[in-house]
């Protein structure tokens, strides 16, 4: 990767991102992942169950669905990661578990991180549970 980002980079930023989503699970505050999202967001959420992914954007009731868990985590693991727009923006493939009450929910998902103001917002999210 360029002048963007580097390798260890986008794992700090995806630590970050995740460990915001896990306090969050605790304190029902999401403060912490609304800023690390940029003003002109953009998410899909699917399963096997739905035609089409739901669709949210900045402004969505994350405080709500923070508040529909009780005891939750998230965790990822990257596949792959392409650099993009000469390194202002990246693409992250990967596998997301989310584990409810003690219960497994795993996901694939696609991230597009870009940077704003010097600072790593994301774009876009994709996330598509595997059942």
């Amino acid at each position: 990767m360029k002048e963007g980002i580097s390798l260890h980079g986008i794992y700090s930023v995806m630590d970050k991102y995740f460990q915001a989503w896990n306090d969050g699970f605790v304190s029902k505050n999401a403060d912490a992942i609304r800023a690390m999202m940029s003003p002109g967001f953009a998410g899909y959420w699917a399963h096997s169950g739905l035609e089409r992914p739901d669709q949210y954007g900045f402004g969505y009731d994350l405080e709500g669905v923070l508040s529909q868990y009780g005891e939750a985590s998230k965790s990822y693991e990257i596949s792959a990661i392409q650099e993009r727009r000469e390194g202002g923006e990246v693409l992250v493939l990967g596998r997301e578990i989310n584990l409810v009450e003690g219960t497994p929910h795993p996901a694939r998902f696609m991230f597009v991180w870009r940077l704003e103001d010097g600072q790593w917002k994301l774009a876009r999210e994709y996330i598509e549970l595997e059942k």
